[in-house]
């Protein structure tokens, strides 16, 4: 089906865009629903239900933020956890000379 879009109004183009993006989102949409029943009947055959899979799945990659193992001298209440940047007071205590086995909590 060849169609001569240069022969179409801008009236006739915009609608059949519209037309074309419809039929897109309802093919997703329906490839969504296809996978959705397929996982869900594999998770039967395994004995879960798609949701437990998924519950699981989303609390396995959550850490829990690490402790604190330094603390700024100058004001407690400032800590770092030694991962990540280094905090601004951590890098002048340091390049000040300070220890950082002081620093340590």
């Amino acid at each position: 089906m060849a169609v001569n879009l240069s022969k179409m109004s801008e009236k006739e183009l915009k609608k059949l865009g519209n037309e074309i993006e419809t039929e897109l989102k309802s093919r997703e949409k329906s490839k969504r629903t296809d996978a959705r029943k397929a996982a869900e009947a594999a998770a039967k055959k395994h004995g879960f239900s798609l949701n437990d899979l998924v519950s699981a799945r989303k609390t396995a990659g959550k850490k829990a933020p690490a402790a604190p193992k330094f603390c700024n001298p100058k004001n407690p209440s400032e800590t770092w956890s030694g991962r990540g940047r280094q905090p601004a007071w951590y890098k002048t205590a340091v390049a000040a000379g300070t220890d950082p086995k002081k620093l340590a909590i």
